[in-house]
């Protein structure tokens, strides 16, 4: 149901925004023949959701290269046995295959879900997040993590990624057309343009990339956002809302995330993410905002 739900949104996506830049194209005066114009929106839509995709596939083997996890295939100890028999029921009561379960090396009081779908996810938790709550305060992170899963957000996160890409990509060679275009005249014949054209085209055209990639990051983010708050109404269904506020309180007695250029995409898996200069650009909001919303429900 979700890839006929990936393939119907893209082809969606793919009609308005061949809609819209046919519009902007005779506004600008750009001629662009139909097999060139179909081209480049082919183009830029597998360049925008290449990455992405392949990015999800590779998810759970690159956080566990990255953080170093250790899958727990049989516990050792009665904080293993924790771990694997909560996460088992949260799975049950969800409806969800098990997914796999890991600890990582971190003073960092931290834990992510990761993987290309339902049945192939993993839960890992940091020695610092174990060491520093409750087993209750632990039982509502693993709901968070858990609801990830189960509302399918790394794949939606994925497909919006693609999505905005594919805008990103369009538009800026749209708009690149059309400086161009302007520059050269009255002529409206695209082709064959001349070494000062061409650098013309390609600096406007990275420069709008930078523009509609800042536009595209503050929509991603928000809707990262978004689905934190989800994530964190499904915990409290799954263990009452109590467990969750007490982990995120946990969370904000101890220091902060810090950004790791390296480790960005996975950061965003996290259930505690660093903060940035503005809530545009977290992929988390506030954890006093969090608890807010917990306490609404």
């Amino acid at each position: 149901m979700r890839v006929l739900l990936f393939v119907a949104m893209q082809a969606a996506i793919l009609l308005l925004v061949s809609i819209v830049g046919g519009i902007l194209c005779n506004l600008f005066g750009i001629y662009i023949d139909g097999s060139s114009y179909f081209s480049l929106l082919v183009m830029c839509a597998i360049y925008g959701c290449v990455g992405s995709i392949i990015s999800l596939f590779l998810s759970k083997t690159m956080c566990k290269k990255a953080y170093g996890v250790q899958v727990i295939v049989t516990p050792r100890n009665s904080q293993e046995a924790f771990l694997v028999n909560t996460i088992a029921m949260l799975a049950q009561k969800d409806g969800l295959k098990m997914p796999e379960v890991g600890i990582y090396q971190s003073r960092d009081p931290n834990a992510f879900a990761t993987g290309a779908s339902k049945d192939s996810a993993l839960v890992a938790v940091s020695t610092g997040l174990l060491e520093c709550m409750s087993q209750s305060e632990v039982a509502g992170v693993l709901g968070h993590e858990m609801s990830h899963i189960k509302n399918g957000d790394m794949v939606t996160m994925s497909l919006l990624q693609g999505v905005l890409n594919t805008f990103v990509y369009f538009f800026s060679y749209i708009i690149a057309f059309a400086l161009v275009n302007a520059n050269r005249g009255n002529s409206n014949d695209n082709r064959g343009m001349s070494f000062g054209s061409s650098m013309m085209f390609y600096t406007v055209n990275s420069i709008m990339q930078v523009v509609f990639g800042l536009v595209a990051n503050i929509i991603l983010m928000w809707f990262s956002r978004w689905r934190e708050y989800r994530a964190d109404a499904g915990s409290a269904m799954l263990n009452g809302k109590e467990c969750m506020i007490g982990a995120l309180q946990a969370l904000q007695r101890n220091v902060q995330p810090k950004e790791r250029k390296d480790q960005a995409y996975m950061q965003a898996l996290c259930i505690n993410a660093p903060v940035s200069i503005s809530e545009l650009f977290m992929s988390h909001p506030p954890l006093q905002k969090r608890i807010a919303a917990l306490r609404e429900l």
